[in-house]
């Protein structure tokens, strides 16, 4: 059977699992340069014994992956010399190279869960709900007032007196100052039109 898992795609599925969880946790601490090199090490461990020592092999060095293969590997030379976030950023784009070709067989697993794959059929749903998430998390945390005339949102900065608007119609910032920011409901709509 193709899809048998043995033993030794179960120590695979494991190490690349603890890789990935080393390689987050080092981000959220700031790009700890140890976590990320342990990350490395296991998920390059895992995916030798979840592909085996010969596909891995072809894999890294095959003409048409030469460059997601120097990508990542640049970027865990970047990880070991103390540039962690340079390295990150190669090893991502390497990543993104070497396994472009398995997006496709990603996006039908995808499809299958039950909840996220109905949510992925309906891309714009996505990102009228991410919007709408963004312009409320905006709004409480940067003071953004819901106005009405066609102006989305205004940011107003009390401190300092400076803030902007956002219009609906033409997409576009427009910059209060000084007095305006007084009465700021009126400023936004008098600045916008």
């Amino acid at each position: 059977m193709a899809y048998e898992l043995t033993e030794q795609k179960k120590i695979g599925l494991g190490l690349i699992g603890f890789g990935i969880l080393f390689s987050f946790l080092a981000m959220i601490l700031f790009f700890d340069r140890g976590l990320l090199a342990l990350g490395n090490i296991l998920w390059l461990g895992g995916v030798t014994f979840l592909l085996g020592w010969h596909s891995t092999l072809q894999l890294f060095t095959n003409k048409t992956n030469y460059k997601g293969s120097v990508s990542f590997l640049v970027g865990i030379f970047l990880i070991f010399v103390r540039w962690p976030i340079i390295g990150i950023i190669f090893e991502l784009y390497g990543c993104i190279l070497l396994f472009g070709g398995f997006w496709p067989t990603i996006k039908v697993f995808l499809y299958q869960i039950p909840v996220f794959g109905w949510l992925l059929q309906y891309p714009s749903l996505v990102s009228a709900l991410l919007l709408a998430f963004l312009l409320s998390w905006m709004c409480r945390t940067y003071n953004l007032l819901m106005l009405g005339d066609g102006v989305v949102a205004g940011w107003i900065c009390h401190n300092s007196g400076l803030g902007a608007c956002l219009t609906l119609s033409t997409g576009s910032w427009s910059s209060i100052s000084g007095s305006e920011c007084l009465d700021s409901e009126h400023s936004c709509r008098n600045t916008i039109s």
